[in-house]
């Protein structure tokens, strides 16, 4: 008999085995299986945190053998073939829907064209490091753009809650066939850290060329090849009428400016949260093929690392930063942290000089003296003002209001900095309607402005706010403090708009030939959500390329 058993124990008891077999033992007769120490196999399969009600306590996975031994794992990797180039898909986006879309093209042999805007990792990281030197933000590589996809330089997350969406395990397998560490296979909360991810998203490049997979890197998509109607000749769309199939792409190389025609098989748009000019030309060529969605915009809340880790663990000592999961209904809108960065930083992620847009990371390690957490605001297309409903309009689709409402957030953001110095306050003078005189040291390199974000920020965004911060205190003693610090303004938690797609065929529902995924296609959030959601489209490439 097999089956999988959770036990509670003191982090004291971690490592003593003999305490856990009994623990197990008492576990399983709850269950109604009665076996002695001798007859039974435990392996190890997940840990978590509990430190609720102000006792910290480990909550432990198992899976238990009991009468029998643990087979051999059959969850092998899988198997990537040399393709032959008869049949090729361009992949627009090298993200991890990309990525993890083209290792799936190769496993029937089908020849993936990755097409990325930004730059490989080694230059990106330069791209990166002149936002905070310098603050020279480069529009087609920067945080949100190049090699490995928003998720590269912001910190690795693996977590995700999307277990219908396909093999989580898969997801966490193949990252560890190209490098991560192993223990991402039992954590609760797998995290890669934004130092490891690169060298990782490098070696998955580098097996996709080994496999006749072509990436061309600081190329970005201006456009779709398609037929006519009647087949008998070739098109670039550029306006007014609605193209039937889509048999490549139009690429423009972003240093040189050199236009290319790529034809394909297929299309996989893996454009991440932050392609702006996608949606806009889809928009102009397509427009049914969009929709509105709800998305979230707030602020980044910055806390000492020691303060959070003394709330969570109840003063008790711990050798990794403690983690926070905080919700509340305001106004009958969801507030919630997100993209929670314990040990971690702050870091500037605009994609255009004009704006200022911040995101967290942490490395591997975690040990940065500072925790920090988006607080968002759920936003919902009937909150979006008239104003930019009405220049939706006007620009081909009432799907990109939401689009446009955010750049502006962005964009107001900046006036209230300077350069990428961004605007900030304490959170006390936040909920006290008043000027910090002075502000707390922050990760944020490229420095802070005092500024009251309680008075700029959109107020169904600052209202609601200010009540899911006191709620969130009434769980979390002490999370309103001096030291707490707010800065503005994080929009990027996914994309205000959805291409549409059948739910079977994973086909755009009006470009046929055209398959959206992961974040910018608005079916997914985080790396492991959109690596299985680029997996998903791929295979369904796969069934009809077959």
């Amino acid at each position: 008999m097999v089956t999988e058993v959770l036990i509670t124990i003191r982090p004291e008891d971690e490592k003593n085995a003999a305490f856990i077999k009994e623990k197990l033992i008492s576990a399983l007769a709850e269950k109604g299986i009665r076996t002695g120490a001798s007859e039974m196999v435990f392996v190890f399969i997940k840990k978590s945190i509990d430190a609720r009600r102000g006792k910290l306590k480990f909550i432990m996975r198992y899976k238990v053998y009991v009468g029998e031994q643990p087979q051999e794992s059959e969850e092998t990797l899988p198997v990537w073939k040399k393709a032959d180039g008869k049949r090729k898909v361009v992949i627009v986006g090298a993200g991890p829907a990309g990525l993890f879309g083209a290792l799936r093209l190769l496993e029937d042999g089908i020849q993936p064209i990755i097409i990325e805007r930004g730059s490989v990792t080694t230059e990106r990281k330069k791209n990166i490091a002149s936002i905070s030197t310098k603050g020279v933000v480069d529009e087609n590589s920067n945080y949100c753009f190049g090699e490995g996809g928003a998720g590269t330089f912001s910190d690795g997350k693996l977590y995700t809650r999307s277990n219908k969406r396909g093999d989580i395990g898969r997801i966490l397998r193949i990252f560890t066939a190209f490098g991560a560490n192993p223990a991402i296979l039992t954590d609760a909360h797998p995290h890669i850290g934004t130092d490891k991810l690169p060298g990782i998203i490098n070696a998955m490049r580098e097996k996709i060329i080994s496999c006749g997979g072509t990436f061309l890197f600081d190329t970005k998509w201006i456009g779709f090849e398609t037929k006519s109607i009647v087949g008998a000749q070739n098109r670039s769309v550029a306006a007014d009428v609605l193209p039937v199939s889509v048999i490549g792409v139009r690429t423009q190389h972003t240093k040189t400016g050199e236009e290319q025609i790529i034809l394909a098989d297929a299309v996989m748009l893996a454009t991440g949260h932050s392609a702006n000019d996608v949606y806009e030309l889809i928009a102009r060529i397509a427009p049914a093929a969009l929709e509105e969605k709800i998305f979230a915009v707030g602020v980044r809340v910055e806390h000492p690392r020691e303060l959070i880790d003394k709330i969570q663990f109840h003063g008790k000592k711990m050798a990794q930063a403690a983690e926070y999961r905080l919700t509340a209904q305001e106004a009958g809108r969801g507030v919630y942290s997100f993209c929670m960065c314990p040990g971690g930083f702050i870091v500037p992620s605009s994609t255009a000089p004009n704006q200022i847009v911040i995101n967290g990371m942490s490395g591997a390690a975690r040990n940065s003296q500072w925790s920090n957490s988006a607080i968002v605001v759920e936003t919902r297309p009937e909150d979006i003002p008239e104003e930019f409903k009405m220049l939706a309009e006007k620009n081909g689709s009432a799907a990109l209001a939401g689009l446009y409402w955010r750049t502006w957030l962005e964009t107001e953001t900046a006036k209230h900095g300077n350069g990428q110095k961004a605007p900030a306050q304490r959170l006390t003078d936040f909920l006290a309607h008043k000027n910090s005189k002075d502000l707390p040291r922050t990760s944020y390199t490229p420095g802070v402005i005092s500024s009251r974000l309680d008075e700029w920020l959109p107020p169904q965004i600052s209202d609601r706010l200010q009540a899911a911060f006191k709620d969130f205190n009434k769980n979390m003693r002490g999370f309103i403090c001096d030291d707490a610090l707010l800065i503005a303004s994080e929009t990027r938690t996914s994309t205000p708009v959805r291409i549409l797609r059948d739910k079977d065929t994973m086909e755009c529902a009006v470009l046929k030939n055209v398959y959206p995924a992961g974040e910018g296609s608005g079916y997914s959030g985080g790396i492991v959500s959109s690596a299985m959601d680029g997996e998903k489209a791929c295979a369904a490439i796969c069934r009809k390329l077959r």
